[in-house]
């Protein structure tokens, strides 16, 4: 008899976690708080129904950790967003899975333009955004953050250059 209740509890829990999600996705928004910051455009957010989402900032990519200006993208976004609410309006997800999106502090700063301005970011390698594009075109003319370099590299060049240097398995 315990195991049958137990098991109810845990199958209704479920349902309740992908009642939750599918919720959240349907509507194509949420509300939350940054719970976490991974790295310059890579965020963890604790939704008001409870539920975590790994959010990937939509249509930007920041130098990666071991890059220069990585961690200056990250303690910008840290102060940007970290511990506050934020409004997640989700765009889809990554060939890895994960959840890509735009995020809003206070419904109206946008965390890419944010750190477009600040010359903290890439627009994505592959079709941008026109409107980002303009914002990224400005810091590199106005030298910002990693366009103080003459030559950046690309975090999806460093991500390539580094898969090649891995030892590969036979």
């Amino acid at each position: 008899m315990r195991r049958i209740v137990k098991m109810r509890t845990i199958n209704l829990s479920l349902i309740l976690l992908l009642a939750g999600i599918y919720t959240a996705m349907a509507n194509n928004s949420i509300t939350g708080k940054v719970i976490t910051v991974i790295d310059g455009n890579t965020v963890e957010i604790l939704s008001d129904d409870t539920q975590t989402y790994k959010v990937i900032l939509a249509g930007i990519d920041c130098p990666e950790l071991t890059q220069s200006f990585g961690e200056s993208a990250k303690k910008h976004l840290e102060k940007a967003a970290l511990n506050k609410t934020v409004t997640v309006n989700f765009q889809g997800k990554d060939r890895k899975g994960n959840y890509l999106a735009v995020i809003l502090v206070k419904g109206d700063t946008d965390l890419r333009i944010d750190l477009l301005k600040e010359g903290l970011a890439w627009t994505s390698e592959k079709n941008p955004d026109p409107d980002l594009e303009n914002h990224r075109t400005r810091a590199q003319e106005k030298r910002k953050g990693l366009w103080k370099e003459d030559n950046p590299i690309p975090p999806w060049t460093h991500r390539r250059e580094q898969s090649m240097l891995e030892a590969k398995s036979s």
